[in-house]
């Protein structure tokens, strides 16, 4: 398949799926961390016609329930707005099969519930961090290690430059769940 992983720097889901076998891409205004096939640019500079699948993750900062306590003046300055224009857009794509992933926020009440919410110590990784997904044409995935950690290491990250980057990053095990359980579809 030919999928487009996007607003992913970090390139850990782009190379699961390669790793499969498929023609993934990532895209994302950042250089890959990651060096592979990564498209560094704005995703609406893509053409969506070619895609059989979308994964993305839009940037989640303007819009997830952990920064509430400034939504007051995001929503005045119209930040918050234009994220939620921002996975609107995503969401809309015409492309067959998509994915969108963001932590627990106000897409669920502006857009609609998540089809799931995991979690990464279902996926071998023993730590917390609810992660919505909104899924078009995807089967909900399946735990493939659950552990019996709990630690909010995620949660608990010190300030500093590369707080947000780190955060948002995606766990290997719940990028190869995806990549083993969609890449048949």
């Amino acid at each position: 398949m030919r999928i487009l992983i996007a607003c992913e720097e970090s390139g850990v889901v782009r190379e699961e799926f390669n790793r499969l076998g498929h023609d993934a891409w990532s895209c994302d205004i950042l250089p890959s961390r990651i060096p592979g096939k990564h498209l560094q640019r704005d995703i609406y500079t893509v053409s969506v016609d070619w895609w059989d699948m979308m994964i993305a993750f839009p940037p989640c900062t303007d819009l997830c329930v952990s920064g509430a306590r400034w939504f007051s003046e995001k929503i005045k300055k119209g930040i918050q707005q234009k994220s939620v224009e921002f996975f609107l857009k995503l969401a809309q794509s015409k492309i067959p099969k998509i994915c969108i992933e963001n932590p627990v926020g106000i897409m669920s009440r502006i857009y609609r519930k998540p089809d799931q919410i995991i979690q990464p110590w279902q996926f071998g990784h023993g730590e917390t961090k609810a992660t919505c997904l909104w899924l078009k044409n995807l089967t909900k995935l399946v735990p493939t290690k659950i552990v019996s950690g709990r630690d909010g290491r995620v949660w608990k990250m010190p300030p500093g430059p590369d707080r947000a980057r780190e955060r948002s990053k995606t766990f290997h095990g719940i990028a190869a769940a995806m990549a083993e359980q969609w890449g048949d579809l």
